[in-house]
């Protein structure tokens, strides 16, 4: 069976040498941000991941084939491109036989690394339980995700619109390791602490490299959730970042509005009501997300 891969001539070139690669997702590409700075974005996120020794593979889905690695002028097109699907698990192959332009969500972004071989993945923050969840069952496919494929990513923890308590609750129950990299607290995306502890604590690349490799010898399935803080200067503490986002989810439930259409509401009224920071800080925190993740997979790699 032919999977429908296409690499790009960066990341074939890597894979060929054995040499470290990052996944890295596309809807942040095209719903996270407007252009031209969702491209100026991604360009700088594949900018940091080559400075800190690897070699960064945007994934999408453009005429039926998953791209692993984007050349500038596919990215270019890619962050053009208003319609685009926003694609998780269970929208994938739908889009591939359609030939429609779809980016991937952590979840199909996860999906493709593992195909093409790539354990390390960094993104922002992942999906997690929604607020209500215990009444709308709203909860996202990133979870699940986690504890089916064998991919290691690297996030801010999870977005802080969400139930941090239940959302660490289910990875709990799901059997995913979660790990918080040089703290004991969660971050909460926005803001380094929640006031939630994390199950686990690890300070350095090579532990988080190593625990993904002795999770492959046992079997075990699934991967690892690495919740890396947001950078001291760029955070909105909590205390500050908490009544905004209150506001957006009480306007959200005053407007109908659910499901897929939830998080891109939010994260614009909280953009919003924060004039700009949480954009800034959201670019921060995925930038340093690129150093940790390219670390470990330079970590990896050196196992092989």
């Amino acid at each position: 069976m032919t999977l429908p891969l296409s690499f790009s001539p960066e990341v074939a070139a890597a894979r060929t040498n054995g040499a470290p690669i990052v996944a890295l997702e596309s809807t942040i590409i095209t719903h996270g941000m407007p252009f031209p700075q969702n491209l100026e974005t991604a360009r700088r996120v594949e900018a940091e991941v080559r400075a800190a020794g690897a070699t960064p593979a945007t994934i999408a889905v453009m005429s039926g084939r998953i791209h692993i690695g984007l050349d500038d002028e596919t990215l270019e097109r890619l962050a053009r491109t208003p319609d685009a699907m926003k694609l998780s698990r269970a929208d994938l192959a739908a889009c591939l036989t359609s030939g429609r332009t779809g980016a991937t969500t952590v979840a199909a972004t996860m999906i493709s690394a593992h195909l093409a071989g790539i354990g390390v993945f960094a993104t922002g923050g992942i999906g997690g339980v929604h607020r209500g969840a215990e009444t709308s069952f709203d909860v996202s496919a990133d979870l699940h995700e986690l504890a089916k494929t064998p991919v290691t990513v690297v996030a801010a923890g999870a977005k802080a619109i969400l139930d941090l308590p239940k959302t660490l609750e289910l990875l709990e129950t799901l059997g995913v390791p979660v790990i918080a990299y040089g703290q004991d607290d969660f971050p909460a995306f926005w803001s380094r602490a929640s006031g939630l502890r994390a199950p686990l604590r690890m300070d350095n690349a090579g532990e988080i490299a190593a625990a993904h490799a002795m999770r492959a010898r046992l079997g075990l399935a699934g991967g690892q959730l690495v919740a890396n803080p947001i950078p001291e200067a760029a955070e909105i503490p909590r205390e500050e970042i908490v009544p905004h986002i209150e506001r957006a989810l009480a306007e959200a439930t005053a407007q109908g509005i659910a499901a897929k259409a939830v998080t891109p509401f939010l994260l614009q009224r909280i953009f919003e009501l924060t004039g700009g920071r949480s954009l800034e800080a959201n670019i921060a925190l995925v930038l340093n997300n690129a150093r940790l993740g390219a670390a470990i997979a330079r970590a990896l790699a050196a196992t092989h």
